[in-house]
């Protein structure tokens, strides 16, 4: 029987009991002194971070940027990276790809089939054609951003369209699109007091949520509110990465800390 995207989702977060996405946005520059900072020590370093956190984390997220500033051995890096982690996670694609239906279409192919990553952030600014094309198979998702956590978002989110914001504008358009059970909806933590009505205007879409850690986002309240009628995870990457003095295990400890208090929203969720 083949599983929608967002029914895989469920089930390695309730097989792991977590909803913590691990951002891969390793920057070198922000190693600590004695690490190796060339291609070969960042492959280390993600695949330690892997290897410690992958009996409780069920997804990775690289950002795609981080890698290609490298060209294409970077991409390449990108690769192993999905290769590594092997199914034992879920592995969505940071790369905020949407343009022209057959442009699309091969930023599909080259990503959730060639690379093999099970979703991808998907950018809405062009429409409907620029979204369907990651649809085709259902076991892949795509969460489009929605309302994200970066500061000057509203400039162009909280513009109203027609009668609505622009952010309920695409929500919607997700909601419609959702025929396959694959899509989700990217909901930055830092806009808390919008939540709970995203929730609502929702249906059920699983969340991706940026913003904890150095974004100062409301954890307990991003777990409890995409929690709600669907499944939220919680992306963390610079709380983790860079924790402590950025030793391995200051790292493994920072996830495990995130984890412990994620199970615990998610077990006695508070009135939000």
């Amino acid at each position: 029987m083949t599983l929608s995207f967002n029914k895989r989702l469920q089930e390695i977060c309730i097989k792991k009991n977590n909803r913590l996405c691990i951002g891969l946005d390793i920057d070198p520059d922000h190693f600590p002194q004695g690490r190796d900072t060339t291609l070969d020590g960042i492959e280390i370093f993600a695949k330690e971070v892997i290897d410690g956190t992958i009996d409780y984390c069920p997804v990775y997220k690289p950002n795609f940027a981080f890698y290609e500033r490298y060209g294409s051995k970077g991409y390449a890096l990108l690769e192993r990276i999905v290769d590594y982690v092997n199914g034992r996670a879920l592995v969505i694609a940071d790369a905020k790809r949407g343009d022209i239906g057959n442009t699309s279409r091969q930023y599909a192919r080259s990503i959730l089939e060639t690379m093999g990553c099970d979703a991808i952030t998907i950018s809405p600014y062009m429409g409907r054609d620029a979204i369907e094309p990651f649809l085709i198979d259902i076991e892949k998702g795509v969460f489009i951003l929605a309302i994200t956590s970066n500061k000057n978002a509203a400039e162009i989110q909280d513009n109203p369209n027609d009668t609505l914001p622009l952010y309920e504008k695409i929500i919607q358009i997700a909601c419609e699109l959702n025929k396959d059970d694959n899509i989700g909806i990217v909901v930055g933590a830092t806009q808390a007091d919008l939540m709970e009505k995203i929730r609502r205007l929702s249906e059920g879409l699983a969340w991706l949520v940026p913003g904890i850690g150095a974004q100062g986002g409301d954890l307990q309240k991003s777990v409890s509110i995409s929690n709600n009628n669907g499944v939220g995870i919680i992306n963390i990457s610079r709380g983790i990465l860079y924790a402590g003095n950025g030793s391995l295990d200051e790292i493994i400890n920072s996830a495990y800390q995130y984890t412990e208090q994620i199970r615990e929203i998610v077990c006695n969720p508070v009135s939000c």
